[in-house]
């Protein structure tokens, strides 16, 4: 297994769930950086190193909150799959919609898994815990991404 730590970039402008986040993710079995966006057109630009974030490093996994200021996350979830150098890039989607149409179109757009988010803080930590289990320790990602 690789010493070099994964990179998770959140796109969440909910300070709270933010900080849930940076908690469960710091009790997790796997080394990352995480990376927050607050807003969609924020994402994209960490995404595409553009203005402050030419130098970002290119995140390993996206989780993504669907409801953002500026650019909502479907906008966002069909642009990184519309781009042949980011739809590599596992997108979880991890919002508080469970609407029935916000997961197809969300599937529609190549999401690669859709988790509404629990109101209940430690179900929360629970399931932010679980995503880091199974896609950051069972499943392999591509170590370079074109």
């Amino acid at each position: 297994m690789s010493l070099k730590p994964i990179e998770i970039l959140l796109v969440e402008d909910n300070a709270a769930d933010v900080r849930l986040t940076e908690e469960a993710l710091r009790e997790g079995k796997v080394r990352n950086n995480l990376h927050v966006a607050r807003d969609g057109m924020e994402a994209l630009e960490f995404l595409r190193r553009q203005g402050k974030y030419a130098k970002a490093t290119r995140p390993d996994l996206i989780l993504l909150d669907l409801n953002l200021p500026r650019r909502d996350g479907r906008e966002v979830l069909a642009e990184i799959k519309d781009d042949p150098s980011l739809k590599m890039i596992p997108v979880v989607v991890l919002t508080t919609s469970s609407a029935e149409a916000d997961i197809l179109k969300s599937y529609k757009l190549h999401a690669n898994c859709y988790i509404t988010k629990p109101v209940d803080l430690e179900q929360f930590v629970s399931v932010v815990k679980s995503i880091d289990d199974f896609w950051l320790t069972v499943v392999r990602l591509p170590s370079e991404l074109p």
